[in-house]
């Protein structure tokens, strides 16, 4: 083994996206040059396997699924009707159109998953709602950009379905897992908007009240908007914690849950259709791609000495297993800087699973520490993806500085979210012991 080589293939896969080379493509390069190594000329065949693998696990299958559920939700005008019910009761409040704004970015993080579709789909309603207003504009950019990245800890998410797949645990039981941290966490973003806004009232003026509904009609809207994502998202949800169907069929159950409400809504059409479909194969095929170039560097670069390299890096570090566990979630940090989270899991996962599993530490636990810290180095300039998505639907008055400022007081909620999870272990623990399966 060759422990040179795979010490340097991080460095070469940083140097290849940094000159703008696409994330896929730069990690089935480097594997390339570095199976060369351990292999030679037969390195063409022996990565041929990871294609294959990546085309035909049953699990990934349900990849698409989730991103057709959440693109045909985005397209059909549910979204919008969500935001005015929502906004109807909580407008006044200060602060009032940012916390509809979380509110709703959780709803559909629940719905669909999808994190880019979710912050540009609340993005281009709540914007400008809340620049009407006047709002302070590092807090509509904090807001929007944390209510996308729920996405990631709002089950059901995508980013489960591949770390559950790699890490060999259940679906389900990671589903569960984070539904606890995910709800204090979206209970912590609402404090802080409240809490700025009640002293700062200039950031987030309440809404005029509006007296032309009855109580009545505002609960019949009410009713009409919030009861179909919240159904689906049971469904969904339901059907695979109580070990009804598979995560295919869940989210087969959800796509189909998604086609009828916006059947009855009225915003499903054949060109709105087929722009789901479109963005569907778009986003599925980036995954896989990505997925088949993961599982050709992390092989090799365990075949090269990766896992033993890291292993040693984890145990020089003294501090036991806690001094590991800060290691993995420090790299799995840094490396949210310049990757997507799908390459973060395709590195991340198959090298840190057995050393986890070698020092007797709880892989549901660990998994939600990974996917909190994810979601933190989501949001976290200077390379926030977050950010970027934001930035392509804001108006140009709203500048790169004060989406970062925006964003930070979201990440120290991110951090003490982690905080918690890593002291109390049972925020990730004691759900999946009790629903999954039931």
């Amino acid at each position: 083994m060759d422990t040179m080589t795979a010490a340097l293939m991080f460095p070469g896969l940083f140097l290849l996206i940094f000159m703008g080379i696409p994330v896929a493509f730069s990690l089935i390069t480097v594997s390339l040059v570095a199976g060369w190594f351990a292999f030679g000329p037969i390195i063409f065949q022996q990565l041929y396997g990871s294609i294959y693998s990546a085309s035909s696990n049953y699990v990934l299958s349900s990849i698409p699924l989730f991103v057709l559920m959440g693109a045909i939700l985005e397209k059909s005008g549910i979204a919008k009707n969500l935001f005015d019910a929502i906004q109807m009761w909580i407008g006044r409040l200060p602060g009032g159109l940012a916390l509809t704004t979380i509110a709703m970015a959780a709803i559909f993080a629940a719905a669909s998953g999808v994190v880019g579709a979710v912050e540009i789909m609340i993005g281009l309603m709540a914007i400008p709602a809340m620049r009407a207003y006047r709002y302070n504009n590092s807090l509509i950019a904090g807001t929007i950009c944390a209510g996308g990245s729920l996405g990631t800890i709002i089950p059901p998410t995508v980013i489960v379905v591949v770390y559950a797949a790699l890490a060999q645990l259940s679906i389900g039981a990671l589903f569960a897992a984070i539904i606890l941290p995910g709800i204090l966490m979206l209970s912590l973003f609402a404090l802080y908007i409240v809490g700025r806004c009640w002293l700062r009232p200039q950031d987030g003026p309440a809404a005029k009240a509006t007296n032309d509904k009855t109580l009545g009609r505002k609960i019949s809207i009410t009713l009409r908007a919030l009861l179909p994502p919240l159904l689906l998202m049971f469904a969904v949800l339901g059907s695979l914690l109580g070990g009804i169907a598979s995560p295919t069929e869940a989210a087969a159950v959800g796509v189909a849950g998604a086609v009828i409400l916006a059947v009855i809504n009225g915003g499903i059409t054949l060109p709105s259709l087929v722009d789901s479909l479109s963005l569907t194969v778009r986003i599925t095929a980036m995954i896989l791609l990505i997925v088949a170039g993961g599982t050709m560097f992390t092989g090799i670069f365990a075949v090269n000495g990766g896992g033993e390299m890291v292993s040693a890096i984890a145990s020089g570090l003294g501090g036991g297993t806690t001094g590991v566990i800060l290691f993995f979630l420090a790299v799995t940090f840094l490396l949210g800087f310049v990757l997507d989270w799908t390459s973060i899991v395709l590195i991340c996962v198959p090298i840190f699973t057995p050393i986890i599993k070698q020092l007797g530490i709880d892989p549901i636990w660990f998994a939600t520490l990974v996917l909190v810290t994810i979601q933190t180095s989501y949001l976290t300039p200077p390379m926030a993806s977050s950010i970027f998505y934001l930035k392509s639907i804001a108006p140009s008055d709203i500048t790169y500085g004060q989406m970062c400022r925006g964003v930070l007081p979201f990440i120290a909620v991110q951090l003490l979210t982690l905080a918690v999870v890593a002291l109390f272990p049972a925020m990730a623990t004691w759900l999946p012991d009790k629903i999954v399966g039931f």
